[in-house]
């Protein structure tokens, strides 16, 4: 699949593998994709990045993601679904922190794999790059961009999806900022 990737699609895939580096995280997941989008320039998917303010928001959403990171990767709906029953994540996280240290529901980043240069890419990210695929195929697109990994990102739920979403970067706000009002929904029915 990775042979049908723009120049920035793969420029995009690598850079997700460098801020998994650069975290010490173990492996590559949906957030690292997200943060190396936000750093390419020049493209289409740049363009609906900034025409939705995202660019100038970068930093509340890399606070969004660490506070999501920080109740152990549940979404919003997971979250608001466990207090319909009693449960308050909140307080939860508050005592196992309590007991054990700030961010410790966010995974240990210090065991680190150095025996192996190459880190996998977690279900959730693969999944991102397999929607892309679908998105990219809907819309009739020979070769899957930036743009596709884009939509792909906000195309599911996932605690990626809620932070754009948060941020008013929906699957309607990021195709009509690549595509027009006129964008239609060709890829909307295979991204899911």
């Amino acid at each position: 699949m990775f042979e049908r990737f723009t120049k920035g699609a793969r420029a995009t895939v690598t850079g997700a593998v460098t801020h998994a580096e650069r975290t010490g995280a173990d492996s590559v997941t949906e957030e690292h994709l997200l943060l190396s989008l936000l750093d390419q320039e020049g493209s289409r998917a740049s363009f609906a990045v900034a025409a939705l303010g995202l660019t100038d928001r970068r930093a509340s959403l890399e606070a969004s993601l660490a506070e999501a990171r920080r109740r152990g990767g549940l979404t919003k709906a997971d979250t608001e679904a466990l207090a319909g029953i009693g449960i308050d994540v909140t307080e939860i996280v508050a005592r196992v922190e309590d007991a054990h240290g700030e961010g410790v529901l966010a995974g240990d980043r210090s065991t680190r794999r150095w025996w192996s240069a190459r880190r996998p890419f977690t279900g959730g990210a693969k999944s991102i790059l397999e929607k892309s695929l679908r998105i990219a195929l809907g819309r009739r697109d020979r070769f899957i961009g930036e743009e596709h990994l884009l939509l792909a990102l906000t195309a599911g739920p996932g605690v990626v999806a809620d932070v754009l979403a948060e941020h008013g970067a929906t699957y309607t706000t990021v195709e009509r900022a690549l595509y027009g009002a006129g964008g239609g929904a060709q890829g909307q029915a295979l991204a899911g």
